[in-house]
């Protein structure tokens, strides 16, 4: 199956200094962000991807255009030849596209539409969460549905406290926001065709199409209570380094099963 990622937005709130680095292109680890949502799903097998550019589209050209295999894969060096013993992105297809700098999200997956002709279902994704959901059991459920599109939701990563008021004033219970029965959205979707006839010029995916599909009975859910991450701030990015550099990266499901090199 073929995946959009968008990956054109400004990521102001991650912005830590002057530049024009996207969110997704800031590192973790040796790598940024979007090479570890790319390679979630290259792990499952999805390896056509379409990327929705935008603010600083050049840095994710040019990491592309000049990509280092061995920053993440071990080699062999002799007479000044690299051999590797494994690769990540050689078996890839990517297709790079320029969706405009300040257009929504519903806009920029317009703006790909042609290359996603003869999908039945396709996968998208904000290219800025990290999770270790089991991506084949989302596609079958969405595919034994009807549904025109799927959306994986996560409880609310909040770390406020919802407060429950009595009598007089006083405080009846204290619940943290992640135990409430309440659901987020967590940027990983699976649709079908049916999503472009709900998406207006310069609309939202989820405010516009996911939420027309919802009145329609057309929108699946996919409850994940597992491993999840946004980096939304520079704290979680921060975190997630920090995470990274102990070994702990759930995510990275790919670490036990190297593509080797044919």
């Amino acid at each position: 199956m073929k995946v959009v990622l968008f990956c054109g937005g400004y990521g102001t709130r991650m912005q830590s200094g002057p530049g024009d680095v996207p969110k997704p292109m800031q590192l973790v680890g040796p790598r940024p962000l979007l090479w570890h949502v790319m390679r979630y799903y290259a792990y499952f097998g999805h390896r056509d991807f379409v990327l929705c550019l935008g603010y600083g589209a050049h840095h994710i050209k040019e990491f592309f255009l000049g990509y280092e295999e061995s920053a993440s894969n071990d080699f062999v060096l002799h007479d000044g030849v690299v051999d590797l013993l494994s690769t990540d992105i050689s078996d890839w297809r990517i297709t790079f596209v320029h969706t405009g700098i300040n257009s929504p999200i519903g806009e920029r997956l317009r703006r790909v539409r042609a290359y996603l002709e003869g999908e039945e279902m396709f996968l998208a994704n904000y290219a800025d969460v990290l999770t270790d959901a089991p991506l084949p059991d989302i596609i079958d459920r969405f595919a034994a549905s009807d549904a025109g599109a799927s959306m994986m939701i996560v409880p609310p990563p909040a770390t406020f406290h919802c407060v429950e008021l009595g009598s007089a004033g006083l405080v009846s219970g204290i619940t943290p926001v992640s135990e409430m029965p309440l659901w987020a959205n967590g940027g990983y979707f699976a649709l079908r065709q049916e999503v472009f006839e709900h998406l207006p010029e310069n609309g939202d995916l989820v405010a516009d199409g996911c939420a027309e599909l919802a009145k329609r009975g057309r929108l699946l859910a996919y409850p994940h209570r597992g491993y999840w991450r946004p980096t939304d701030t520079i704290k979680e990015r921060i975190a997630l380094n920090e995470a990274y550099a102990r070994g702990e990266k759930p995510w990275a499901l790919w670490e036990n099963d190297r593509v080797p090199v044919g």
